[in-house]
């Protein structure tokens, strides 16, 4: 079997956190700098993680302020 590409492990990961009650609606995501460090990827890994969060709707960006984790609810249904 095909080992899943980071930012998909890394992606499934944070959902996983956030259905757990690890990270909660309206937490702060860590800088990209520390999501590098904790996952041992580079930072084009980590933007690749943010804009497929983003598109599934389960972080919100907010230039200057960072990146929120949104309500579970709201996540569109998509694999």
């Amino acid at each position: 079997m095909p080992s899943m590409s980071d930012y998909l492990r890394i992606s499934h990961e944070i959902m996983d956190d956030v259905r757990s009650g690890r990270l909660n609606p309206g937490d702060k995501l860590p800088s990209i700098a520390q999501l590098c460090e904790h996952y041992k990827v580079g930072a084009s890994t980590i933007q690749q993680v943010y804009i497929r969060l983003e598109a599934l709707e389960v972080i919100d960006r907010h230039q200057g302020k960072g990146v929120f984790v949104t309500d579970p609810a709201t996540w569109m249904r998509k694999p």
